[in-house]
């Protein structure tokens, strides 16, 4: 039975590609683990990106055909998506090698440090990030298994989602979508917000009231949001956005183009970001780091030179007086910050998206027409593709499509466009000088390329 850090060397992960897997992957290697794993994504002879990153951490990586585990692994790795008919878990069983999930692993490491986990159904990883960057630039050392690439890290040829360093601190994403939120025993416990995702609202207040028994000496929540503010602990200890009960809010906002600024407690705060909620999650990373003994100049030093993280608002450039940027929004909730985030910086916004699962896509299809209905301005427009679908079971009885009528109802503009590879042609005529084209979708590995090349093409 794997119960801690120690109970093993030598583990391979079932799906290390994967954003989540890859990040833990990484770490373990970072401390001195013999680590390795396949994935699907792996094809003999072909060229694989996250694999030539992970093998240049010293992780060997294999085809997803069972060449890879032998009576050497100690542990197996499976993200949710791994099914028990794959062969590589059946060979795992033959051998009698224990089986953990990703998030039973994450739990374990979390215990073996002092750990901050972040929490909440939108902006762990930019959090995280920021949380990340100014422990770094107060000298905690401290180490990170996040959801997505930070760019000072992608910068030296790396992943980016994982970093060790030698001091006392570690900070992890806690993620509600699986439950595995509730396996976590933080020392701190950060909350951002609570809004429909993965689950019913009942199912994710009962998640985080767990999560916050489960944090050991601090829990900070965000009093701006209605769902997460009836959580909090002690309101001196919490956050907010122009909210002057909480402890640390952020007051006088203003965005100008790309730069935003604001004060936290009289203390001026200046960053190259998007949007009001990325001024949410930079005080709550204040708030903790503030609170674990770093002062706010520091704080403000550090985010002034903030690089933000992979595929949140990530500014691809501007071409014939379009702006385009790519985005992870993949919730209702998400989408509509994103497409507001991005309204100061034009008169028009159009944006695009490709919602990812049918079952989440039927599950949201309501939250996505109204917020995305509401966020639109009368010249905005909202562009969709067909869902993406990443295999498995799943009953194909809802389209994209099925938003765009709800949006249009709603009297605002929309747009369906089934294969995403004829949406530049179709949106050309729509590309004027002073648009602003924004891309949203998750999920999708083919993504980052499509964006790459859609910007190329303009």
């Amino acid at each position: 039975m794997i119960k801690k850090i120690e109970d093993f060397q030598n583990v391979f992960f079932i799906g290390v590609a994967g954003v989540g897997m890859s990040a833990i992957a990484q770490y373990l290697r970072g401390i001195g683990k013999e680590v390795s794993g396949s994935d699907r994504y792996f094809h003999p002879g072909e060229y694989n990106k996250t694999r030539e990153q992970l093998e240049a951490e010293g992780i060997h990586c294999f085809l997803q055909d069972g060449s890879g585990i032998t009576e050497k692994t100690d542990l197996i790795v499976v993200s949710t998506a791994i099914e028990d008919t794959v062969y590589e878990v059946q060979k795992a069983k033959e051998l009698g090698i224990p089986i953990i999930k990703r998030s039973e692993l994450l739990s374990i490491i979390a215990k073996s440090k002092k750990t901050i986990a972040v929490a909440g159904t939108s902006g762990k990883s930019t959090t995280s990030a920021m949380l990340y960057q100014i422990l770094l630039d107060a000298h905690y050392e401290p180490s990170i298994i996040s959801g997505a690439g930070l760019t000072s890290i992608i910068k030296d040829g790396k992943i980016g989602n994982a970093a060790v360093g030698k001091g006392e601190w570690l900070i992890i994403e806690a993620d509600e979508s699986d439950g595995s939120v509730v396996q976590y025993e933080p020392e701190i416990g950060l909350l951002l917000n609570i809004d429909k995702d993965h689950q019913e609202i009942d199912e994710l207040i009962d998640l985080f009231t767990i999560f916050k028994k489960n944090s050991k000496s601090l829990f900070i929540v965000n009093q701006s949001n209605t769902l997460s503010k009836s959580l909090s602990a002690d309101i001196k200890n919490d956050f907010g956005f122009e909210d002057k009960n909480a402890g640390y809010s952020a007051e006088n906002f203003e965005q100008d183009g790309l730069s935003l600024t604001f004060n936290v407690l009289d203390q001026p705060f200046q960053m190259n970001s998007l949007g009001q909620h990325s001024v949410e999650n930079a005080t709550a990373a204040i708030a903790v780091a503030n609170q674990i003994g770093i002062d706010l100049k520091t704080c403000a030093e550090s985010l002034a030179n903030y690089e933000g993280i992979y595929r949140r608002h990530q500014i691809l450039g501007q071409k014939n007086g379009v702006w385009v940027i790519d985005d992870y929004a993949h919730n209702p909730g998400k989408c509509a910050a994103s497409i507001k985030a991005c309204q100061p910086l034009a008169d028009k916004v159009i944006a695009w998206f490709q919602p990812h699962g049918y079952k989440p896509t039927r599950f949201l299809k309501d939250d996505f027409i109204n917020e995305i209905a509401d966020s639109l301005r009368p010249q905005d427009e909202i562009w969709m593709s067909e869902i993406f679908y990443a295999g498995g079971t799943a009953v194909k009885d809802i389209s994209a499509n099925d938003l765009i009528v709800g949006i249009k109802e709603k009297g605002k503009k929309a747009h369906f466009v089934e294969d995403r590879n004829n949406l530049l042609q179709a949106l050309k005529p729509e590309l004027k000088q002073g648009v602003v084209l924004l891309l949203m979708g998750a999920r999708d590995p083919s993504l980052e390329e499509f964006c790459k090349n859609l910007f190329e093409n303009l």
